[in-house]
């Protein structure tokens, strides 16, 4: 018996083909058993493999799991962003729709909203202190101010960096970083924009990610403090690269962007 799964794969943070980050997003019944959820996620070979099941608890309408290629994660941004997008778009009665909401395992309820043409999501805060990181930064290759995680759904570090000629220059030592376990998340400010920043997790089986809806839930009240300001531009620069707005409100970082469809069909699980 083969199950055949509905499957969208979305370019988030992109209004076009080929830019943002890659997610595939698949409609399911039920939950399959987590092996095969996690081989999936292999399969799919995305940073994320977004699944969502209708939501029996009354507290929002669908839940949703994340898987990369090797591991499930606490909290993914950007596959929740294409989340909202799949199921804000998909039939005439969701269009009409404009809001929709995710009960997740770690993360708590999230909630995708249109914004015009576009899509905001609401994550929860990660907050950061200063803390030595010796190990992360000889693997990056950088002598700078470090910063980790004290709350949140993920184990986030930021690196602080003076610009954004240093940023695009960091050439990791990925087998270093893969043995630690954490997001590292090297930020300074933008040319263009009031923050840009790198993102790299090759300890959750992605050495750098294209654009990260959740380290930007760090990055929000990191430079709200340092800039004065409760809404910022951002931008992701990795090869594929990715702009997000930034605005904090209701102890929320909301986290703005487009997201556009490139494939949408069907994913055939034989039993």
């Amino acid at each position: 018996m083969t199950l055949t799964i509905p499957y969208w794969h979305v370019d988030a943070f992109s209004n076009a083909p080929f830019g943002g980050n890659q997610a595939a997003v698949m409609v399911l019944d039920e939950w399959l058993p987590d092996d095969v959820l996690q081989a999936i996620g292999e399969e799919n070979n995305f940073a994320e493999t977004a699944f969502v099941v209708p939501d029996a608890s009354g507290e929002a309408d669908w839940e949703l799991r994340w898987f990369t290629p090797t591991d499930e994660v606490a909290l993914c941004g950007h596959a929740t962003l294409a989340s909202g997008h799949v199921l804000l778009t998909r039939d005439d009665a969701a269009r009409a729709r404009d809001r929709v909401a995710f009960r997740t395992r770690k993360a708590g309820v999230l909630e995708v909203v249109r914004a015009g043409d576009a899509y905001e999501l609401a994550l929860p805060l990660t907050r950061v202190a200063p803390a030595s990181q010796p190990d992360l930064l000889a693997a990056l290759g950088f002598r700078g101010e470090a910063f980790l995680s004290y709350d949140g759904a993920e184990q986030t570090a930021i690196v602080l960096m003076q610009n954004e000629a240093e940023i695009r220059s960091l050439a990791p030592d990925m087998e270093a970083l893969r043995r630690i376990d954490l997001m590292a998340i090297c930020t300074a400010p933008g040319d263009n924009h009031d923050v840009v920043s790198r993102v790299f997790v090759p300890a959750w089986g992605v050495d750098e990610d294209s654009v990260t809806g959740s380290a930007h839930a760090a990055l929000a009240p990191f430079w709200a403090e340092r800039l004065g300001k409760s809404e910022m531009t951002a931008h992701q620069a990795s090869t594929r690269g990715g702009d997000l707005t930034i605005r904090l409100a209701d102890d929320r970082a909301w986290l703005g962007g487009p997201c556009v469809t490139v494939v949408e069909g069907a994913f055939y699980l034989a039993g």
